[in-house]
């Protein structure tokens, strides 16, 4: 008998019926196929496919850029003056 796992949760079948299913991409799906610019003759979905809009072909939406917080406004460590260098070595 196989292990089960998950135990009082339902296990992996419980997890499997709660994840969300996304329609796979088709070529019928397209822009390019829809609008009769693609060049391909396969039935699967090439690495060009982009999903076919109302507003048209749109650019994958990128990741947003975020700012970071200034963390010092001195350094932490600085080169000693001309005066502190000159009292160093006068020794």
């Amino acid at each position: 008998m196989a292990p089960s796992f998950g135990g009082e949760r339902g296990g992996l079948d419980a997890m499997a019926k709660t994840r969300t299913t996304t329609k796979k991409p088709a070529c019928e799906d397209c822009f390019f196929a829809r609008n009769l610019l693609c060049a391909l003759s396969v039935d699967e979905p090439c690495p060009t496919f982009r999903p076919d809009s109302p507003d048209g072909l749109r650019p994958p939406q990128q990741l947003r850029f975020a700012f970071r917080q200034e963390r010092r406004t001195q350094a932490a460590w600085a080169f000693p003056s001309a005066n502190e260098q000159a009292a160093l070595h006068a020794r």
